[in-house]
C-alpha cells in the first residue's frame, strides 16, 4: 500500500492530514486523518450516507437540514440528493477542511459545494446551535466525532451530553429529528437522548472497511 500526503494543517485541536492511498489495483483513494486517527476515506462512504438516509426516511418534510461536520462531503451530498430538501447548512470547525473542499484539494469538493441550497460555514457546532433560531430545522445530523466512547478530541464529549442535546432539540420543529453517528455502542447517549426528547432509538449497521466488517451505530430522537 502506497501513501502520498496531499495536505496537512495544524489547529488548536491538533493535526489534520489528507493523504492519497493506492491499493494493489492502483486505485486512488483519499483518506482523512485527525491526530493520527483514521476518520474517513472515499472508498467506504456507507456510514456517512446512512446517517443522512436514516433521518430523511423518518421525516415527512425535511425542508431545512443542519449537518454538524463536513468530513469529505458524503453526508451533505446524500442530504442534497433528496429533492424535498430546500436548504442544507453544514457546520465545520476545521477551516483547513473547508478550504480543501472549496479549492479542489478534495477533488470532488467544488462540485459538491456548487448546489445553491448549500451553506458551508466554519464554526463550532455548539455555538451554531446556540445561535440558530428556535424551530428553524427539520433535521439535525451530527457526524462530528466518533461518538462518546472513542473520541478523537476529548472536548467533543460535551456533544453527547444533555446540555448540548437540549440545544439541538430547541432548533428542531415539531416532528423534527436529531441523528448522531457513533463508532461504538453508546447506551449513555441513548439514555441522554431519552431524557431530553422523551424518546430515542439505536440502529446498528455493518460496513466493510479496510478488509474487515465493522458495526456502526446511529442514535436518533424526535420532537
Amino acid at each position: 500500500m502506497e501513501y502520498v500526503e496531499i495536505a496537512r494543517a495544524e489547529s488548536v485541536r491538533g493535526e489534520l492530514v489528507l493523504r492519497e492511498r493506492r491499493d494493489d489495483n492502483t486505485r486512488s483513494v483519499l483518506e482523512l486523518r485527525a491526530n493520527g486517527i483514521f476518520v474517513k476515506d472515499t472508498v467506504e462512504t456507507t456510514s456517512e450516507r446512512a446517517l443522512a438516509a436514516a433521518a430523511l426516511a423518518v421525516v415527512v418534510d425535511p425542508r431545512d437540514v443542519l449537518v454538524g461536520g463536513v468530513g469529505l462531503g458524503f453526508t451533505m451530498h446524500e442530504v442534497l440528493a433528496d429533492v424535498r430538501v430546500e436548504s442544507c447548512t453544514v457546520v465545520e470547525i476545521e477551516p483547513a477542511l473547508v478550504d480543501w473542499m472549496r479549492d479542489g484539494t478534495v477533488g470532488h469538493g467544488p462540485k459538491m459545494l456548487a448546489d445553491a441550497r448549500l451553506s458551508l460555514t466554519v464554526a463550532d457546532i455548539g455555538d451554531a446551535l446556540a445561535e440558530a433560531p428556535a424551530a428553524s430545522c427539520d433535521l439535525v445530523l451530527l457526524d462530528v466525532d466518533n461518538g462518546p466512547g472513542y473520541l478523537v478530541h476529548e472536548e467533543n464529549a460535551a456533544l453527547y451530553r444533555p446540555e448540548f442535546l437540549t440545544r439541538a432539540r430547541a432548533v428542531l420543529r415539531p416532528a423534527g429529528t436529531l441523528v448522531i453517528w457513533a463508532a461504538n455502542r453508546a447506551p449513555g447517549l441513548e439514555d441522554a437522548l431519552r431524557a431530553v426528547f422523551g424518546n430515542a432509538a439505536e440502529t446498528t449497521y455493518d460496513v466493510h472497511m479496510q478488509g474487515r466488517e465493522v458495526a456502526y451505530y446511529l442514535y436518533s430522537a424526535r420532537t
